[in-house]
């Protein structure tokens, strides 16, 4: 069971190695891998076939030679001086094969010829023929008649015809290691091999992706995907993302269109309606004047609520001017005032809170009204999400060529879940309570980005701090 385990983890170890790689290293390992298998099967064959022949070979050509010295083998004997010489040489007969040889008189064993350097190879069984293996060499002994030109005299004699096993196995292990290499050297060959046809298979790759990735730096959807000139699987997927490029243009242009009639509607809209709004806030003003009791409140609430709606047009009027880039006229604006009159118009509904200016003047090119709106959305939302008691402060100051306006209480402060799309439409914190539409902060945005300023959430140590920078028309 354990062993089961570890051969899964091991499996998927390996699967994790090789999804780590590239797919470049990935083929080529891959390929390199099946030709190692193959090359150490065909290695294991041709081996176990050439060790089989080689020493089959071996045996073959000891027991031929030493059947053809049997064949062969004369003397020549000098009956006078007693003198004699064995026909063939055995040194030359001998050293082609790198073999030793031993000539013994089978009756009493004495050696009647030698090559050089011949061990002694001890007697054998007289009249019989075999094969030993004695101090390293493989023997063949034969018995035969050692002849003369005359044909009284025959010698009985036993003939050891020997070779070392040791060069047997050399060449055995010579092949062995031959086939090794070339394994190896196989393998290499085809890991490099396979890198080299990865690299040229992966090569249109790289090119959709070298596109793919300009795309994504421009944002230029008209880019062309370049294609391949083979009809294959990554042409294919070339014509594809073409496709999904002009897919995407087409959507992109058809919701671009939409949204720009939407924000055209909304424009339109809010202005057409500013007029009829402003009859209905007229006549509930006067029916709330005339009017007592329970209808009075009734026209005191619709006009409430009238108010409301009016501002609820307002801000998508200037949030649809925004997005149209509709340019209104700007003119040089005296920013620390803007700031005193907006708060001068919160003061009745601070609601307990502190509410303090210190604003120097200040002068940008801007629109009074949009600015104004600025400012004041910037103090209602301070009063707006703060208990009664919290210090608001207001600093309007200029440095560096840029004017700063600055808003800022000691409250409870912005939840960090709310932080990163503070200034995103009809955002609105969990203690709301449906007071306002969300879209204080992002006409905030809208102005200050129309001024070519910016405004941030400045970090603390308590409360909301929020900066808005603008560039500077003082003098």
């Amino acid at each position: 069971m354990s062993r089961g385990c570890c051969t899964r983890s091991a499996a998927r170890g390996t699967s994790c190695v090789l999804e780590r790689l590239s797919i470049r290293w990935r083929l080529a390992l891959i390929s390199a891998g099946l030709t190692f298998i193959i090359l150490c099967a065909f290695a294991i064959g041709v081996g176990e076939a050439t060790t089989s022949r080689i020493r089959s070979d071996f045996r073959n050509q000891l027991a031929a030679a030493s059947d053809d010295l049997k064949n062969r083998l004369r003397i020549d004997l000098n009956v006078e001086t007693g003198h004699y010489t064995i026909h063939p040489n055995l040194d030359a007969y001998a050293g082609a094969e790198h073999a030793v040889i031993r000539i013994l008189n089978d009756n009493n064993g004495g050696i009647l010829g030698t090559t050089k350097k011949a061990p002694n190879l001890g007697r054998t069984v007289s009249f019989v023929d075999r094969t030993e293996f004695i101090q390293g060499y493989r023997v063949e002994t034969r018995h035969t008649l050692l002849r003369s030109a005359d044909p009284h005299v025959q010698v009985p004699v036993v003939i050891q015809y020997a070779r070392k096993v040791s060069d047997l196995e050399n060449t055995i292990t010579r092949v062995q290691l031959f086939l090794t290499f070339g394994v190896f050297g196989g393998t290499m060959l085809a890991l490099i091999g396979g890198l080299w046809l990865a690299a040229r298979a992966m090569r249109p790759i790289t090119g959709l992706t070298q596109t793919a990735r300009r795309i994504a730096e421009t944002r230029d959807p008209d880019m062309r995907v370049p294609l391949p000139r083979a009809d294959d699987e990554v042409a294919e997927l070339a014509r594809t993302l073409d496709e999904m490029l002009h897919a995407l243009t087409a959507s992109r242009e058809e919701t671009e269109a939409a949204l720009a009639r939407q924000r055209q509607f909304v424009a339109d809209a809010s202005h057409e309606l500013r007029t009829p709004l402003t009859s209905i806030l007229a006549n509930l003003e006067l029916l709330a004047d005339v009017l007592e009791g329970e209808q009075g409140e009734a026209a005191r609430s619709a006009l409430r609520s009238s108010h409301r709606m009016r501002r609820l047009v307002a801000d998508l009027l200037l949030l649809a001017r925004a997005d149209t880039r509709r340019e209104v006229s700007h003119e040089p604006t005296d920013l620390g005032k803007v700031v005193v009159e907006a708060a001068a118009e919160l003061g009745p509904v601070a609601d307990g809170h502190e509410l303090d200016v210190d604003a120097e003047s200040a002068l940008v090119a801007g629109s009074p009204d949009e600015l104004h709106r600025l400012a004041l959305n910037l103090m209602e939302n301070a009063i707006k999400h703060t208990p009664p008691g919290t210090h608001v402060h207001a600093a309007v100051q200029r440095a560096n060529g840029q004017v700063t306006l600055t808003v800022a209480d000691d409250g409870p402060g912005i939840p960090e879940n709310l932080r990163d799309r503070i200034f995103e439409r009809f955002t609105r914190g969990s203690g709301d309570g449906g007071g306002s539409f969300g879209l204080g902060l992002s006409i905030v945005r809208a102005v200050a980005e129309s001024h070519d300023g910016t405004v941030t959430l400045a970090n603390g140590d308590s409360g909301a701090r929020f900066v808005v920078t603008l560039p500077s028309r003082n003098p």
